[in-house]
């Protein structure tokens, strides 16, 4: 009964106790709130996710842009690869090789080369030079579309290409090179050349 007495007498009623809680209460929620809402501001922004990470002199040598593996070599004029590394284009491929055995076999040249380097596969699109190198015949191909299969070791002209021997050209439907059996392979033929 003492302790309703004591209640009784407060200066401030339940009523205005309530009201004073609720209001500090939405007090800390606004300052809260509003803390949240200024944090970021002077942040810099992150790229986006999806941004491509721009090659500043090849991954391998740095300073000529090459980007090299075990089974081949390209130079380019511009790359980028993806935010994860794995897929990449270079622009202006130049003084490409490509490996036999550790010893170069094939000299290439594009205007647009995709690959993947977890499997180091690549595809050369656009204007395609291959340029066979050692080669008694001086054989060279021109093509648009090239597949570089790296664990098969094969080089795949899948569209028509240009085999040119001695100032002479042939055109054939498909060429595949088998670097592990070193052979060529060729489709349909058209027009005729002379070998030495």
């Amino acid at each position: 009964m003492a302790f309703e007495a004591s209640v009784k007498h407060l200066p401030f009623s339940r009523k205005t106790l309530r009201v004073t809680g609720i209001v500090a209460g939405c007090l800390l929620l606004a300052y809260i709130v509003v803390g949240l809402i200024l944090a970021g501001r002077d942040e810099i922004p992150t790229p986006p996710a999806n941004a491509p990470v721009i090659l500043q002199g090849g991954n391998v040598r740095a300073g000529n842009h090459t980007i090299s593996s075990r089974s081949w070599t390209l130079s380019y004029d511009r790359g980028s690869f993806t935010p994860d590394g794995v897929t990449g284009t270079l622009d202006g491929v130049h003084d490409g090789i490509i490996y036999r055995k550790g010893k170069p076999y094939i000299e290439l040249a594009a205007r647009h080369v995709e690959l993947n380097a977890e499997t180091l596969d690549f595809t050369a699109l656009g204007r395609v030079h291959i340029h066979m190198l050692h080669d008694p015949y001086q054989r060279s191909f021109d093509t648009d579309f090239v597949t570089w299969t790296n664990d098969a070791k094969l080089l795949q002209m899948t569209h028509p290409s240009y085999l040119h021997i001695g100032g002479q050209t042939l055109e054939i439907s498909t060429i595949t090179i088998d670097f592990s059996q070193n052979q060529v392979h060729l489709g349909k033929i058209a027009g005729s050349v002379r070998i030495p």
